[in-house]
């Protein structure tokens, strides 16, 4: 097995792909150790000590060092985990229990939608899942629709586009310019 290594906007991270499916469906964001404790790679990763950050996607699994870290001498150790965890078909998750069932923070929580958004809401989804969601899953992150009040969309960057120097940009240009240009109804897109 090869895993191969691409850079990110964000010089924290690297996005690691193994050449095969990581997620199934969805992605999985972990930002510390306590919510690394649902994966056993994940723990694996963060037990390493200069890891701050690590993000599942479809195909790639993104590592966020901290400060200071040295990815030249960590790079090899992320890599060893990820081999030691494809090569031996270990599953992603632990197994589901009761305590994996919580309330999301208020932070975490959606802004909602006006019912009579409807249509707006359906189009800035649609648009989500086909042009952003793929471009921001080439930079190792994943971008979270959180809600549209107003004129505004707000939505949360994952992976390696959280804390990515360049992810207000990414944002304010890029996915506001797109959803504006498709939406009229869009005046703003803020993070969540």
């Amino acid at each position: 097995m090869f895993i191969e290594t691409e850079t990110t906007p964000n010089p924290s991270t690297l996005k690691f792909l193994p050449g095969q499916a990581v997620m199934p469906s969805g992605t999985r964001d972990f930002r510390d150790e306590t919510e690394a404790a649902a994966s056993p790679l994940a723990e694996a990763l963060f037990s390493l000590g200069d890891v701050t950050g690590v993000f599942f996607g479809s195909n790639f699994v993104s590592v966020t060092a901290g400060e200071g870290s040295d990815w030249s001498a960590l790079k090899p150790q992320v890599v060893a985990i990820l081999l030691d965890h494809f090569v031996s078909q270990a599953p992603l998750f632990h197994a589901p229990s009761a305590d994996g069932i919580a309330v999301p923070a208020e932070e975490d929580a959606d802004y909602g939608d006006d019912p009579a958004d409807a249509d707006v809401v359906a189009q800035i989804k649609e648009l989500l899942e086909t042009r952003i969601r793929p471009a921001v899953a080439n930079d190792g992150g994943d971008i979270a629709y959180r809600g549209f009040r107003e004129g505004v969309v707000y939505l949360s960057m994952q992976g390696a586009c959280s804390g990515c120097p360049s992810s207000t940009a990414t944002l304010k240009q890029g996915i506001e310019g797109l959803l504006k240009h498709y939406v009229p109804e869009v005046s703003e897109v803020r993070a969540a």
